[in-house]
């Protein structure tokens, strides 16, 4: 009799993971360039990830 384990509830699934690196890929290169300062990641990072976000939901309609 072997069961099967659930995987664990707090791992991101690959799609997740790759929108948040991707994401922190964008405001490094933004900070890098001097677009934008330190000071304005946690501004910026909800922002970037929700276009990401919703670029990638508008692709998988299509």
């Amino acid at each position: 009799m072997s069961q099967k384990k659930e995987p664990p509830q707090d791992r991101l699934s690959p799609r997740q993971e790759a929108l948040l690196k991707a994401s922190k890929e964008i405001i490094v290169k933004f900070i890098e360039s001097g677009r934008m300062s330190v000071a304005a990641f946690e501004e910026a990072f909800p922002q970037v990830y929700k276009a990401l976000s919703k670029t990638m939901a508008e692709d998988d309609k299509k």
